[in-house]
């Protein structure tokens, strides 16, 4: 028996079927589509009824001939799997589409090698480039910067737009609890090498310890994942060590689960203070206590920056820098007499 072949779909619908059907230019059909409020409302409802109808779909690609733009912006992450970058994305993503602009995501693994090779197949085809933590030299980011507007989250560079939240507030009171509570020495656990905010964070712990008397120790570089926390516990624990500042969540949750592992009782043998705040720290035994960082407006506050940096209109003032806050849960508490 004969196979009936599939029918072959209708030619999409395009920008003059719909200018047809709701009885206007063309024109007036790409301004109420591209531009809206730029004509009558009544007209451009009439647009858009007629485009939903025809289910009509704008190509960007042919809509960025005669403008050069996409209405795209790069996202490139640097672990896609770190709930820190959920709040980051989600912030970039809620932004973007409020201002008729999409978000195209790449990850880099952690790996400069895998960040320069993401940035190179995406860069022609979006308006701008967000790097959110990049693990690139300075000199790929200057590179870059100079080819397509460019905006970095959590990394500074002379010359290069960036969105850094501010972690001094957050750093002071965190050191402080720790210090009320009787510690006199904090061991930071560092992330990656390549990461700039990791030694920012370990700079200004040093700096704000220094001006209360407490002594600060820096183990690493480590990998910023669950088992690179989980690997330092040996170590800290041959330190003597009291009071513990983690590069991020993920770490201090690693630890943590170490020491349930080893009988190690958290937090009277060890107080262990993480960063961020990600979704599922307070799920943990005990909960963790953490610096928060308003993640959600980072990528917001970068989505503002890169369309300012392209030329386009916002109908809002971008957001002011964020700033940390200590959050306390049971993961701290008075070191063990």
């Amino acid at each position: 028996m004969a196979t009936e072949k599939p029918r072959r779909a209708s030619t999409a619908p395009t920008i003059y079927d719909v200018a047809r059907l709701a009885g206007v230019n063309p024109s007036t059909v790409s301004r109420a589509l591209n531009t809206p409020g730029r004509i009558n409302a009544r007209t451009e409802e009439k647009v858009h009824a007629a485009a939903r109808e025809l289910r009509y779909r704008s190509n960007p690609m042919a809509r960025a001939l005669p403008t050069g733009r996409t209405s795209t912006i790069g996202l490139i992450l640097s672990d896609i799997t770190n709930p820190m970058i959920a709040g980051i994305v989600r912030g970039a993503a809620t932004a973007a589409d409020a201002l008729g602009y999409t978000v195209v995501i790449a990850e880099s693994q952690e790996s400069p090698e895998l960040e320069s090779r993401a940035t190179e197949r995406i860069v022609a085809s979006v308006d701008g480039v967000i790097l959110a933590a990049s693990r690139l030299d300075d000199a790929s980011i200057t590179e870059l910067a100079g080819e397509k507007p460019l905006v970095l989250i959590n990394r500074a560079l002379d010359g290069v737009e960036s969105v850094i939240g501010e972690v001094r507030a957050g750093i002071e009171e965190a050191v402080a609890h720790l210090q009320l509570l009787g510690h006199t020495r904090i061991v930071y656990l560092a992330g990656p090498s390549t990461s700039w905010m990791s030694r920012h964070r370990a700079a200004v712990i040093q700096d704000v310890a220094s001006g209360r008397g407490i002594d600060i120790e820096v183990v690493g570089p480590n990998v910023p994942t669950l088992e690179g926390g989980a690997a330092t516990l040996s170590r800290l624990v041959a330190m003597d060590a009291t009071a513990v500042m983690a590069y991020n969540d993920v770490m201090a949750i690693g630890l943590l689960r170490a020491a349930a592992e080893q009988g190690f009782d958290v937090p009277s043998q060890m107080s262990i203070v993480g960063f961020d705040d990600v979704f599922g720290s307070d799920f943990t035994h005990p909960p963790l206590t953490t610096i928060r960082m308003p993640l959600l407006a980072l990528g917001e506050l970068a989505v503002h920056r890169i369309l300012e940096a392209v030329g386009v209109e916002t109908a809002t003032e971008p957001a002011a820098a964020p700033i940390a806050q200590l959050v306390v849960r049971g993961s701290t508490a008075r070191p063990r007499a």
